[in-house]
């Protein structure tokens, strides 16, 4: 079928709107008709450049979808035609040694098709105008009109639930919940420090007041994000690009510094900063991921005498066919806002000037983008 998508194919081009044949989906595939598919900051690092070498060309992008299933391959058994789904950028086998000690984010069997762009057989279902295959971006694809994932990835949903908030629940809000949850395991009443006040930085901030945590404090360059922060669940917010926000953490937390610290953003002077806003004892969860090439230089004299734990998380640690009916159940029961974080809808020919505003940190919450 012909199908209408977004497609990346030099770096520091802009996206191209292409007519592409998909094919039919194949063994425990099934074919989807997406309705909703968020602007995620992850792909800012492959238009730009930092993640290159990890990035195979060309590809479509977007990775928090939210649709409707129009046809299922063979041997699909958890999903037919017309059920509603969240599509998930990540395939656990179940089988691994990662997905055995329950790392299903680290799953050895689907890597080489996450970072190749490829279907799990390791092949592909787009082809340009010309024949030419293009790929899939972590199994999902989701700036086209139709898409093609795995089973294993694709979760149902009630259909009571509006797609266009549904779409967050693919990535952003499953990264900082399980940060929260999965990660740092955070007690009640614990002191909490957010760097970054993006999809995922929100989430977290969502997550941390679900996890009864005081204060919980917001910091970011852009003051903009000031109410959405605090709206979400912030008891303060620091706008660093006026105060240095590491001696206000302290000053919040009684001078101890702050029990949990999260990095959403992906930048190492956050990372820094945040670093040295940790009360002994305290736990660093580094959600952010930065450029390939990019380092750090920590103060390590710290880490034993203060027992300092720092810890990176890819989504969360999540396992989504476990995971993600529960955030559903979180979010139909009024506990998660989606709809709080969703600023602008926009149309999939708006993408490139959505990446525009992302590169210009003039994104407040999340722009959505709707496929009809």
């Amino acid at each position: 079928m012909e199908v209408k998508a977004a497609v990346f194919r030099e770096v520091g081009k802009p996206m191209t709107i292409e007519t592409l044949q998909l094919d039919d989906p194949k063994e425990k595939e099934v074919l989807v008709k997406v309705v909703a598919c968020g602007v995620c900051h992850s792909d800012v690092h492959a238009i730009n450049g930092d993640w290159a070498a990890l990035v195979p060309v060309p590809i479509v992008a977007g990775h928090e979808i939210a649709g409707v299933v129009q046809k299922v391959g063979p041997g699909v058994t958890t999903l037919q035609e017309g059920d509603h789904v969240i599509c998930c950028w990540m395939v656990s086998c179940g089988t691994c040694f990662q997905c055995m000690l329950g790392n299903p984010t680290l799953c050895e069997t689907a890597i080489a098709a996450f970072m190749g762009g490829t279907m799990l057989d390791g092949t592909l279902r787009h082809k340009d105008k010309e024949g030419n295959p293009v790929h899939q971006a972590f199994f999902c694809g989701g700036f086209s009109q139709y898409t093609v994932t795995p089973e294993a990835s694709t979760v149902k949903i009630p259909k009571d639930v509006p797609l266009e908030d549904a779409c967050l629940i693919s990535c952003c809000i499953p990264t900082g919940y399980g940060s929260v949850f999965n990660v740092a395991k955070m007690k009640p009443r614990s002191s909490v420090g957010v760097w970054g006040c993006g999809g995922v930085g929100l989430s977290t901030i969502n997550a941390a007041k679900l996890a009864a945590a005081s204060p919980i404090i917001a910091v970011d360059l852009e003051g903009s994000k000031r109410e959405i922060a605090l709206e979400l669940g912030a008891t303060h917010f620091i706008d660093s690009s006026k105060e240095d926000p590491v001696p206000k953490v302290f000053e919040l937390t009684g001078g101890k510094g702050a029990d949990y610290i999260f990095e959403c953003i992906g930048d190492q002077g956050a990372q820094l900063q945040a670093y040295y806003a940790m009360r002994p004892g305290a736990i660093f969860v580094l959600s952010g991921i930065v450029a390939i090439a990019a380092e750090m230089a920590l103060p390590t004299f710290y880490m034993p005498f203060q027992q300092r734990t720092i810890v990176g998380t890819l989504y969360g640690g999540i396992n989504p066919q476990f995971d993600i009916p529960r955030l559903v159940d979180l979010y139909l029961a009024g506990a998660l806002r989606p709809d709080k974080m969703i600023t602008r809808k926009i149309k999939l020919e708006d993408v490139n000037e959505a990446y525009e505003a992302m590169e210009k940190r003039q994104i407040v919450g999340r722009w959505v983008i709707m496929m009809d």
